[in-house]
């Protein structure tokens, strides 16, 4: 197989759509996910708002089966594949380069708090050389807020000295604007590839080098954030990121994955929509006419949506 063209651009950590038995709904996952293709938007699939954590390795597995049997391209799919136990890590991962995945999105083991650069190196570099695939491209994911296990400066340096062609970047979703750019200055331009983690810092990224963003609310208003990726060069650009902070800020006010069921749930006419998998729980009615209360307010759409 040919190597395949980086990943740049905007993509979505894609919801998990469940049944009422709470198993996963591959249909309504390929529809989903199918709709974001056609947004120009990557998926980030198994990404923090998929609900990645509460879905077993059979079922990650299973459903990028799936998506691939659907002729969705896998070029365009960077699946979060970083679990607590490095047998799973290297399962995902592989099965990810078996069928031709652009990338993998990888959390370092999160469970143990206060480990060391070196641990996190090996558990990284065990991944890496366990997979051994020339084609593998690992995004290491900070979002210490969640894991509490951040990714340094240090680490990376030392992942990209070992490993340069299989080391292609990170998503950043610490929030901090001054620990992305760091980042962006320190690697950038020796192509390490630094995606925002939220579209709120998206024109920031690109003026400054990134590759692009990987945002919850991709998964509602994939369209207009893609377009400031494609024009953010462009005069308008601050105006479209203004309206992009808006609606983001609508969600914030709730939950953030109940939230996003909900709109996908109200916009696509499906109500099976809202379910999500315990520990969370869907939002209130009270919250769900609030949320589409202030998103009609705001003139939001999800244009195509409910006719797939």
């Amino acid at each position: 197989m040919t190597d395949v063209p980086r990943i740049t651009g905007v993509l979505s950590p894609v919801v998990t759509p469940f049944g009422a038995d709470l198993a996963p709904d591959p249909e309504r996952f390929v529809r989903q996910c199918r709709w974001l293709l056609s947004q120009n938007v990557g998926l980030a699939i198994f990404g923090t708002n998929s609900e990645a954590n509460s879905l077993s390795v059979e079922e990650k597995i299973e459903l990028l089966d799936r998506l691939v049997a659907a002729g969705l391209d896998p070029a365009r799919m960077m699946p979060g594949t970083g679990c607590c136990a490095l047998t799973d890590s290297v399962r995902l991962t592989a099965h990810a380069m078996k069928v031709g995945c652009g990338g993998v999105l990888m959390l370092p083991p999160f469970y143990y708090k206060g480990v060391s650069d070196d641990g996190l190196f090996r558990s990284f570099a065990e991944v890496i050389e366990r997979v051994g695939d020339a084609r593998l491209r690992v995004y290491v994911y900070h979002i210490p807020p969640v894991a509490q296990v951040p990714i340094t400066l240090g680490l990376v340096e030392r992942l990209l000295a070992a490993y340069p062609a299989q080391v292609a970047g990170m998503k950043d979703s610490g929030g901090d604007w001054s620990n992305t750019k760091a980042f962006l200055d320190a690697f950038a331009k020796a192509g390490f590839d630094v995606f925002a983690g939220s579209e709120t810092f998206l024109l920031q990224n690109m003026r400054h080098g990134g590759a692009g963003c990987i945002s919850a609310t991709a998964n509602v208003h994939p369209g207009p954030i893609a377009r400031l990726y494609d024009t953010w060069r462009a005069e308008g650009a601050d105006a479209q990121q203004a309206r992009l902070d808006v609606i983001r800020g609508v969600f914030q006010k709730f939950p953030m994955i109940p939230a996003l069921k909900a709109a996908i749930a109200h916009h696509g006419h499906d109500a099976g929509w809202a379910s999500v998998r315990p520990p969370l729980v869907a939002l209130t009615s009270a919250q769900s006419t609030a949320l589409i209360t202030e998103l009609d307010a705001q003139r939001f759409t999800m244009p195509g949506l409910a006719i797939r």
